[in-house]
């Protein structure tokens, strides 16, 4: 290794990414020798094409546009998306996309690399034993060398690396079957499912074209069909009848078209001495939202600046590089994960109608929404919205397709109840009570939110005695002073709007007698304490939360008294529903959580065990609470830890609760242990609210950063939830539902007359402002290359 400025680089690896960063960093620090090393031969490749966004190239342009001008000639472009389900043909369009061979995209960047001076070595294969060794005069050692990366594994424990290998089998094909549209074709067997993704990627010689088909199908019915005890080409032949009119006549091209999971990958930190990877090595991205040559180039870019940047400190490049490119890389690994869960489903996913389909289809890995989708697609949404009110109107007989209030403003019924609109205002804790006592912030907190528009509104979680509490700041409902406070607020929001009001229930466990968060978060008090009691004597904090007791079954029964006499206050208060506080590593999620749970009597060991003292109180609180009044069950659908419950637990507290008379579920996950790592983002807990209404048949509430009514629509249309609670935004929004109203020109909500001038502005407004949005959006979309326009119908 050289003194002073980055003077050598070694990359291993000839693939798009080590191509791409080498030419880059070439083309701005000339003076820096970059060697680049591959096992094959120039014009090897495995695979067929690669597809990029519209957004995706303009990034490449900026980075480097004669390597761009000299890749796009051989593009194959087009602007819509066709999703063939049950011999239906459905276009969307307004995305474009541009896909090219892989071979040619990488003769490209070696003629490139080659102008720029990059030195190129193939046939050289490199010992990840011995890579420190033979590269020992170089500052960087780029690992560029794939999914299957040597070096990487080499490095394993250093790289922290993890794998999390993926039920569905895959398989990369070829064909001379034109296609005018990235299509994703569906295909029922007597086995079970099978979808193709599909995209053309050049023409070939003679005027052929060539395109790629990615096959994939669950586990079940790959083993049922008998994939196992198939060759190569008795599979392509298997796969080709499945396909036969999708691919008119075409056969399947084979290139060590293999069946394989998919893995994904992670790794805790991406350089290790002079070592740094770029590409699916360190961050796999399931192929269903973009390539790995994709997340290789971005990388690239990224690794690159961070070199020019940085040219005498290699510790600074890579720290300039993981801090640039990790939250990006994450992101786009989340909404990969979410978008290959939906293809795991896919067999539960195929009763829903042709649009509905193809909605959920769009908008399954969270970046698509609504509202992003009528800007691209006005007609394809008509047709979206008018399917949601005729299957509305089947479910509820009420008939709003002439108002198309869209999904969000669709009334819900749960028993006795009707909601006006799918807005839940989540509960939050407001840490200001005194002695249980809720007071006037509470009373502006509620009835500001229901005149606001909401349609349901929760309370904090409130306690059914003093030693249930997480502070001293927490409501209560053990006393009538408390319950006539509690009526005032309720009474309100009755007189004066259509919004509802649910009464949450919850005992703090191994998580009470703590300081409010102003004070210390999760800090227990400083005196006055009360003694604890949890699942199992573990603290939420080593060293500084106090042990709780283990909790006994007197002490259990009379949990449950209390809670039964809470539910008849609250019923007394007035209160439309209740909902069982069974989530965050509270008393009755510390029963359900393995993590929390290590008794060895008969409410330990299997989930249905642990399930045992959650749902004796529950079935108690249900009998006393009227029957025509719904009741609710807030779970943490994961632990965001290992060892902690798995989706069979999930699905199997989802059933047992709805069994016991639960009408909708709470999905929520985390806060079980202080050592979680959640995987935050946009709508980040829809996919398990989607899991639970799918596995256990059950209406659920969705929550966790849902800040947009975009979002809203969105998740109520593909069928991922039946309402959503919104937290933060309803801080900060009180009238965040009439805005939404305003936004999409609903004019089904009430008003109190009081705002009727306000509500007139607020339209009139708003439709300016959607104009004004609108042609901002368009402005400041990618530059639009694609042409070709899929065919309408089949």
């Amino acid at each position: 290794m050289s003194d002073g400025n980055i003077k050598k680089i070694s990359v291993i690896g000839g693939g798009p990414g080590g191509l791409y960063f080498s030419l880059l960093t070439k083309k701005r620090c000339p003076d820096i020798e970059i060697d680049v090393y591959e096992q094959n031969q120039p014009g090897d490749t495995f695979g067929f094409g690669v597809v990029f966004s519209d957004e995706t190239l303009d990034g490449y342009r900026d980075a480097d546009e004669k390597s761009y001008d000299m890749i796009r000639a051989g593009f194959a472009h087009w602007s819509d998306i066709v999703i063939e389900h049950k011999d239906e043909r459905i276009v969307i369009g307004g995305n474009g996309f541009a896909g090219c061979s892989r071979v040619t995209l990488l003769q490209q960047m070696h003629e490139r690399c080659a102008e720029l001076g990059v030195n190129l070595h193939f046939g050289e294969m490199i010992d990840a034993s011995k890579v420190r060794e033979r590269f020992k005069d170089s500052d960087i050692i780029v690992a560029a060398d794939g999914i299957n990366s040597p070096i990487r594994d080499a490095n394993k424990q250093a790289f922290g690396m993890k794998t999390d290998l993926r039920p569905n089998h895959f398989v990369w094909l070829g064909s001379k079957c034109p296609l005018d549209a990235f299509t994703f074709f569906f295909r029922e067997t007597e086995h079970g499912h099978f979808c193709a993704h599909t995209y053309q990627y050049e023409n070939g010689q003679n005027g052929e074209v060539m395109s790629t088909w990615v096959v994939e199908t669950t586990a079940e019915c790959w083993e049922a069909s008998g994939f196992a005890d198939m060759g190569e080409q008795e599979c392509a032949d298997t796969l080709e009848a499945i396909f036969k009119d999708d691919l008119k006549g075409h056969p399947f091209i084979t290139n060590r078209s293999l069946w394989r999971n998919f893995p994904k990958i992670t790794c805790d930190k991406w350089d290790v001495d002079n070592i740094v990877m770029i590409g699916d090595n360190k961050a796999t991205a399931h192929w269903s939202i973009g390539s790995g040559t994709k997340l290789a180039m971005d990388c690239a870019i990224g690794l690159s600046d961070a070199v020019v940047e940085n040219p005498s400190d290699t510790k600074a490049v890579f720290a300039q590089y993981e801090d640039v490119r990790r939250t990006p890389v994450e992101i786009v690994q989340h909404n990969a994960q979410v978008s290959l869960v939906w293809f795991e489903n896919m067999a539960s996913h195929w009763r829903k109608s042709p649009y509905e389909f193809a909605f959920s289809v769009m908008t399954r890995a969270k970046s698509v929404t609504w509202d992003n989708l009528q800007m691209r697609d006005a007609g394809f949404m008509q047709k979206v919205e008018a399917d949601y009110y005729d299957l509305y109107k089947n479910q509820t007989g009420i008939d709003v397709a002439a108002t198309k209030p869209t999904p969000m403003f669709t009334p819900y019924k749960l028993r006795g109840m009707t909601l006006v609109n799918r807005v839940v205002m989540a509960p939050m804790a407001q840490y200001c009570a005194d002695n249980g006592l809720p007071n006037d912030w509470h009373f502006t907190h509620y009835t500001a939110r229901a005149v606001g528009g909401t349609g349901l509104i929760f309370t904090e979680m409130t306690c059914p005695t003093p030693d249930a509490r997480i502070t001293d700041g927490c409501t209560g409902i053990w006393n009538d002073e408390q319950t006539q406070k509690w009526q005032h607020i309720v009474g309100y929001i009755h007189e004066t709007t259509d919004s509802k009001i649910c009464m949450q229930l919850g005992h703090a466990g191994r998580k009470g007698s703590t300081k409010t968060p102003a004070d210390g978060m999760d800090l227990p008090k400083d005196e006055g304490n009360w003694p604890l009691y949890s699942a199992s004597p573990i603290p939420y904090m080593d060293d500084i939360s106090d042990t709780p007791n283990e909790i006994s079954k007197a002490q259990m029964d009379a949990v449950k008294d209390s809670f039964v006499a809470a539910v008849k206050r609250a019923d007394t208060a007035g209160f439309d529903m209740i909902e069982f506080h069974a989530a965050h590593g509270y008393l009755f999620a510390s029963f359900l959580s393995p993590l929390t749970n290590t008794r060895m009597d008969e409410f330990g060991g299997a989930v249905e065990n642990r399930l045992k003292f959650p749902l004796d109180v529950f079935k108690a609180m249900r009998a006393a609470w009227p029957d025509a009044k719904p009741m609710s069950v807030r779970i943490s659908a994961c632990d965001w830890a290992e060892g902690g419950i798995t989706e069979t637990d999930v699905v199997a507290i989802a059933k047992a609760f709805k069994d016991a008379g639960v009408d909708i579920v709470h999905v929520s996950s985390g806060e079980t242990v202080k050592w979680q790592k959640p995987a935050f983002g946009r709508m980040w807990q829809t996919p398990l609210s989607e899991l639970v209404r799918r596995e256990a048949d059950v209406p659920t509430i969705a929550v966790g950063a849902i800040t947009l009514p975009e979002q809203i629509n969105t998740i109520i249309a593909a069928g991922r939830a039946d309402l959503c609670a919104l937290a933060r935004p309803h801080l900060n929004t009180p009238f965040f539902t009439r805005q939404a109203a305003g936004h999409y020109g609903t004019q089904n909500q009430n008003w109190p007359s009081q705002l009727h001038s306000g509500q007139f502005q607020l339209f009139r407004e708003a439709e300016k402002a959607n104009e004004k949005g609108l042609e901002l959006a368009q402005k400041a979309r990618p530059n639009r290359r694609h042409y070709q326009r899929a065919k309408v119908g089949v």
